[in-house]
């Protein structure tokens, strides 16, 4: 009779410790599939965001090589216009040469 007594003891004490056991792990899978949930829904947002970002800079890269074309046709429209006006000059200093030739021909004359 004893025996029965410490046998049922002992059997109901290890359900009791192998439910305990069963809770507390499934508590810790449920947990772990909370955190595991949360990061894949974290992961989707980044490669949202990742996504929105290299659209972004792809456009960003696109209007930098349209304005690296203005940028290269102005230092082009520059040049031309430089040489235009060393050409000028070159032209305005003839001008004022024949402009004394032809005054110190008026005063010879005189």
């Amino acid at each position: 009779m004893i025996f029965n007594w410490i046998f049922l003891s002992l059997t109901v004490l290890i359900i009791l410790v192998l439910t305990f056991k069963m809770f507390y792990y499934k508590h810790l899978y449920e947990k772990t599939e909370e955190k595991r949930k949360q990061l894949k829904h974290a992961l989707t947002e980044a490669e949202i965001l990742i996504k929105k970002y290299q659209i972004q800079l792809q456009r960003s890269l696109g209007n930098m090589e349209l304005l690296s074309e203005e940028v290269n046709k102005l230092k082009n429209d520059l040049k031309a216009v430089k040489n235009r006006n060393s050409q000028l000059r070159v032209e305005n200093e003839q001008l004022k040469r024949k402009i004394r030739e032809l005054e110190n021909k008026i005063e010879a004359l005189l």
